[in-house]
């Protein structure tokens, strides 16, 4: 725009031509004539902002699958492109890394073969401590359970494996770490009561435990990082609608990425 504004200006002053005035300032003439074409993708744009802006750390295929569920028919590769124009990228804080050597875990080919379990601390407004127990499914990666209370004994935690067994069936293992939680006699017992085998990892190395602390970075990241919980009711609700769109909408949908 400021090249053909100064073609225009130089032919208005001078009584010049179109052809004298772009060679006088050095322009192409194909460039003063250039009309900028429609912007296509201004809705597109517009509804990307706005899903960007209501789940800021989503990354840009989490926010194609919403755009798709809200009926967009749009290639995940064009939504990447308008996702970098925009600066959407979520930052990440890039840690060192060290060379170690990991327990192999075992391969797993089916679901309920085992589950992973862990805590997660945050506070409440008022500056009281908020515990979480994060449950999920090794294999499917789906979170099964996310309980929530100021504080989570042995016999919470087995309550909680009692309601998901209810649904889903017994697992064959549950990977943990060393808390007092999972290595209390009571929870050691009621595995063993239930046929469940315990797999507890060894105490420092949290990388054998690695799909439950990979989710709970994103639990931390997506879910407690970004909301402010007044209560524990309110944060009973707002963690519990995080859950069920986790699993709706996982980081890159089977369905959609066929």
């Amino acid at each position: 725009m400021s090249a053909r504004r100064d073609v225009a200006l130089v032919m208005a002053e001078h009584a010049l031509g179109e052809r004298y005035a772009c060679r006088l300032l050095e322009i192409d003439r194909s460039t003063y004539r250039y009309e900028p074409r429609p912007d296509r993708n201004a809705e597109l744009r517009e509804a990307l902002l706005l899903l960007a802006r209501q789940k800021p750390r989503y990354g840009y295929r989490r926010l194609w699958a919403l755009l798709v569920r809200q009926g967009w028919e749009v290639d995940v590769k064009r939504v990447h492109r308008l996702y970098k124009a925009e600066g959407l990228m979520v930052r990440r804080l890039k840690r060192k890394r060290l060379s170690r050597t990991v327990a192999a875990n075992p391969r797993l080919g089916r679901p309920n073969q085992e589950w992973a379990m862990d805590f997660v601390s945050d506070a409440l407004a008022t500056g009281r401590a908020l515990r979480t127990f994060t449950l999920i499914d090794s294999y499917t990666k789906e979170s099964l359970a996310i309980e929530v209370n100021t504080g989570i004994s042995s016999r919470q935690v087995t309550r909680v494996l009692e309601r998901v067994i209810e649904q889903r069936g017994v697992p064959g293992s549950i990977r943990c770490d060393n808390g007092p939680e999972f290595t209390s006699l009571y929870f050691v017992e009621w595995c063993k009561e239930h046929g469940i085998t315990v797999l507890h990892i060894q105490p420092g190395k949290p990388v054998q435990n690695g799909h439950v602390e990979s989710f709970n970075g994103r639990f931390r990241d997506e879910c407690l990082n970004s909301n402010w919980f007044v209560n524990l009711a309110d944060a009973r609700r707002k963690i519990e609608a995080w859950r069920k769109e986790y699993n709706y909408v996982p980081y890159c949908p089977t369905s959609l990425c066929a």
